[in-house]
């Protein structure tokens, strides 16, 4: 049997916690007993502690661990929670959790994080140079606060060495299932998702994420510009529409523009551009062909192109996902 342990700590999530081991645990038995066959388990679950005392979750619940970190070794993986509270002060208290998750990695154990989870092995230093995904909402303080990680938010699970992360909120179901796979095989990860009604083919999180305008930058013209992009950005705008409302020459409103919120005028209207549309998307019953020119552009098929390479897919389908 696979043993798996999870890492508890003050502040987590309860849901990823109980989740993670309800999927583990139950993986080779719900499929068994819906088909009235004998149940074959194929992984042992514990939680951890730093001291082997209760977790002490963000919603208040409270949930027995099974031991300490102390406890001889954790097994063959070992699966990190969202951070449920305040990133940066949770960071500040699991200095322990920290140092013995790079103990792990360095004697070959299987890593995996969720969500927010992601920042516990980055201030650990353990994502340096390797490639990781975290909750898209959360990206930007992850590249400013851990720059040698090649953070990949628009994908839901990544796997580098012997480290896996997972996207925001219930990616630890993708996670999940996508590690039963790599220890239990290909039939029992199938099996699995289709008796906790999973759908195991999501690759990406981007339709789920939604802009992230940099604004608390002390650039007051860039800043004015902004503001103006925000009232104007389904209008056509040229580089001397730019220039022209920030008094700026080209070069130097890149310059600005890009050091005030880490992009380019042009990208940045894009993505304002695809933000106005998935909203018009969701709300409304809109043909794509009018929402593409309600968003400034005049080409449909270039739109489409443009839409799925930001959210991961076309205009019809993520209607069809969204619609609200």
């Amino acid at each position: 049997m696979i043993r798996v342990s999870v890492l508890g700590f003050p502040g987590a999530l309860a849901s990823t916690i109980t989740g993670m081991i309800d999927l583990f645990q139950m993986a080779g038995v719900t499929w068994a007993r819906i088909q009235g066959q004998e149940p074959e388990q194929c992984f042992s679950v514990r939680l951890l502690t730093v001291d082997g005392e209760p977790c002490h979750c963000i919603n208040g619940l409270t949930l027995p661990a099974h031991g300490s970190l102390d406890d001889g070794a954790p097994g063959e993986l070992v699966l990190v929670p969202t951070i449920g509270g305040p990133i940066l002060s949770t960071l500040a208290r699991c200095s322990r959790e920290m140092t013995w998750l790079s103990d792990q990695v360095d004697r070959g154990t299987n890593i995996a994080s969720n969500c927010t989870g992601a920042f516990l092995l980055a201030e650990a230093g353990l994502l340096d140079g390797m490639e990781a995904t975290t909750h898209w909402g959360f990206s930007d303080l992850f590249r400013e606060r851990y720059p040698a990680v090649n953070l990949r938010p628009e994908q839901l699970v990544t796997v580098d060495g012997t480290i896996a992360c997972a996207g925001g909120g219930m990616a630890w179901l993708d996670l999940g299932v996508f590690l039963v796979e790599r220890y239990a095989g290909a039939r029992t990860a199938r099996e699995l998702a289709k008796a906790f009604v999973v759908d195991a083919g999501r690759r990406s999180q981007a339709p789920y994420s939604a802009l992230q305008t940099r604004r608390y930058h002390q650039d007051e013209t860039i800043l004015e510009l902004q503001h103006w992009l925000d009232q104007n950005h389904r209008q056509p705008v040229a580089s001397a529409d730019l220039s022209r409302i920030s008094g700026l020459n080209s070069r130097s409103l890149l310059r600005r523009f890009k050091a005030a919120t880490g992009d380019t005028p042009r990208n940045y209207l894009q993505l304002m551009r695809i933000e106005a549309a998935r909203e018009i998307l969701e709300t409304t019953t809109t043909s794509v062909e009018e929402v593409t020119q309600q968003v400034g552009y005049d080409d449909v098929s270039s739109f489409t192109r443009l839409f799925k390479r930001h959210t991961g897919l076309p205009p019809s389908d993520y209607r069809a996902r969204f619609r609200r």
